[in-house]
């Protein structure tokens, strides 16, 4: 099996407000994310590749556009936790690129969050 990965980064704010309010993330505060997605496949295609990173520049461009320095509650459907981060970026990158298999998205350098079915 081959394996790539591509990794963005986006600058977001957001709020678990259903969480108890002494619970550091029921807060106003952000993050420096990181979104990394994986793809796979058994054979590389006519170029040897799994997919050429180029064919990943849309993934950018929606980050950028609809995630970049803005507040996920007013983004995302449900928590805007990493892990529906995950689930989220995994289901619109396998709409674009069926070899993708899994997407992980960080909030701080030690903690990440992965989404694979």
């Amino acid at each position: 099996m081959f394996r790539i990965s591509k990794e963005f980064h986006f600058s977001a704010s957001h709020q678990l407000a259903h969480l108890p309010p002494d619970h550091q993330c029921a807060r106003l505060h952000g993050h420096n994310y990181i979104v990394v997605v994986e793809l796979a496949a058994e054979e590389l295609n006519a170029d040897g590749f799994v997919r050429d990173y180029h064919e990943l520049a849309p993934l950018k461009h929606y980050i950028d556009t609809h995630f970049d320095h803005r507040h996920l509650n007013d983004v995302l459907d449900g928590p805007s936790t990493a892990e529906n981060m995950a689930r989220h970026f995994h289901d619109w990158c396998k709409a674009r690129w069926p070899e993708t298999v899994a997407v992980r998205v960080s909030e701080t350098p030690k903690t990440w969050a992965e989404y694979r079915p």
